[in-house]
């Protein structure tokens, strides 16, 4: 069974289910105490920023509402694409703030925490707690309904309807020669530190195969988003970077949590153990630059089925899908990410139209459709589960994705999900946590690359860019830069800003 074919599947089992959702005395008297009216419905307008095949699937779902659950009850559902995600965020706060020209507000869109953040400061999204029993609110995933919670006084502003996490991708061909020859193993990448040790051999295991060229070892693995190293890390380690006390942002610059999260991608990039060289590490991967790679559950999907060396040399692989690495000693710690949708003020009865559309679209088989088909994870907790994914036959093109997810699945049930509080500047900051280290772990790599290639001693000169000094140096432009980046150089002297 393909995923297409599942998803039909699915979508013909709700159909058919849907006399039991919506049906109800209780759902009709809900409606009915809304003003809701089959015969005047109430029209809630949704933008989104699906494309491609998530559109697809949403479009679908939409339709499948109006025709029967919408109908029953007196809604129409209208379901608008505004491109990119900051495209629709854009689009989102010109409206909220009523810009020239801009379109009225939308009942309902998606959004992440900082865009929800920025369109709550106006006063106009809805706390859907109201709408919501404990109850039912308890059926999802817990990390899913505490993002929602931006604020500090318990409302809900955004619901969770499809998140993704991330996974560790490995080429599993080009591993296990790498593996015999050097008797490693995959429980060996249960750590960020375990990872690094295994970069380090596998450098050293492929510049051998080279006798005769020196230094050309290949690095071993790189990562799509350094900032969630950063975050995850510095939450994981104990000191994460940003808090919100009694309503006051507080800056945490933890001097040892960054020497940490430093040594174990800083200063094995710089010795060229992980890399960055193209705007994927799956486009990396499919040149051979790198055999391990950490990426969203949604780009798992792109991890290649071959490997190209150059025009005349192209071979097939075999991908693994593992856990993403925790710190040794530590509590494991994953990222939730994806964005929910938010309600935004209106009256009783759209507000409450666009809930029940909420709970009809989260509903455990229909969720998992639209989730799977657009490689999410469902956000109910009894979604998820591994043996809804588990098709036999399916298509060799989805079966990685099938892989990724119930990966993704253990990791839902097994660490804990973090995703940082937003802010006024949460996109500046969380742009240059991971700009930062990753921008001066590359000019580093390329300034001791540039010297060793010109005749000077590897070992000698990688040691200036890793030493202690050479951290002091680093976490003095790190700590300041943040500091600079959020403009509060000018309010507090730097050291007064650190807790």
């Amino acid at each position: 069974m393909n995923i297409k074919k599942f998803i039909s599947l699915v979508s013909a089992m709700c159909i058919t289910a849907v006399g039991f959702y919506g049906c109800g005395d209780s759902e009709k008297n809900s409606g009915k105490k809304y003003g809701l009216d089959p015969e005047k419905p109430a029209t809630v307008t949704i933008w989104h920023y699906y494309n491609g095949v998530q559109q697809e699937n949403f479009d679908n779902a939409v339709i499948e509402f109006n025709e029967t659950v919408g109908r029953q009850q007196g809604i129409v559902v209208e379901a608008y694409s505004k491109g990119s995600i900051e495209e629709l965020s854009n689009s989102v706060l010109a409206s909220i703030k009523r810009d020239a020209g801009a379109e009225d507000v939308p009942d309902m869109f998606a959004a992440y925490a900082e865009s929800a953040y920025s369109a709550d400061k106006f006063g106009n999204i809805v706390d859907l707690s109201k709408y919501f029993t404990e109850e039912e609110l308890e059926e999802y995933v817990d990390g899913y309904i505490d993002e929602g919670r931006i604020n500090n006084d318990g409302s809900l502003k955004i619901f969770p309807t499809a998140k993704s996490t991330e996974v560790m991708m490995l080429n599993l061909t080009d591993w296990q020669k790498f593996a015999d020859s050097e008797n490693v193993s995959t429980d060996d990448l249960r750590t960020w530190e375990g990872v690094v040790e295994t970069a380090e051999k596998y450098y050293k295991y492929t510049d051998s195969l080279t006798p005769d060229i020196e230094n050309d070892g290949k690095a071993f693995f790189g990562r799509d988003s350094v900032a969630n190293y950063m975050l995850v890390g510095a939450k994981q380690l104990g000191a994460e970077f940003f808090t919100n006390k009694d309503g006051e942002f507080i800056i945490n610059v933890d001097k040892e949590v960054l020497r940490r999260l430093w040594e174990n991608y800083y200063v094995p990039y710089v010795k060229g153990y992980f890399t960055a060289e193209s705007r994927y590490r799956s486009d990396d991967a499919k040149i051979g630059e790198i055999i391990a790679l950490i990426c969203s559950t949604t780009g798992s999907a792109y991890f290649p089925e071959t490997v190209t060396i150059d025009d005349d040399y192209t071979y097939p692989i075999e991908a693994l899908v593992l856990p993403v690495p925790n710190f040794e000693g530590t509590e494991p710690y994953l990222v939730q990410q994806g964005a929910g949708m938010v309600v935004t003020e209106s009256d009783e009865k759209t507000e409450y139209a666009c809930t029940v559309f909420l709970k009809w679209f989260t509903e455990k088989e229909r969720n998992i459709s639209f989730s799977v088909g657009s490689g999410y994870m469902p956000v109910k907790k009894d979604a998820n589960d591994k043996s809804f994914i588990s098709f036999d036959n399916v298509e060799t093109e989805s079966q990685l994705l099938i892989d990724a997810l119930k990966v993704a699945i253990d990791e839902i049930q097994n660490y804990n999900l973090y995703t940082a509080k937003p802010f006024e500047d949460t996109a500046k900051a969380r742009s240059f946590i991971g700009d930062y280290i990753q921008n001066t772990a590359q000019s580093a790599f390329d300034e001791s690359y540039f010297r060793i290639t010109g005749g000077e001693n590897r070992d000698k000169v990688i040691s200036e860019y890793v030493s202690n000094e050479a951290f002091e140096e680093w976490y003095d432009g790190f700590y300041k830069g943040l500091i600079t980046e959020l403009g509060f150089e000018n309010e507090l002297g730097f050291d007064e800003c650190l807790e």
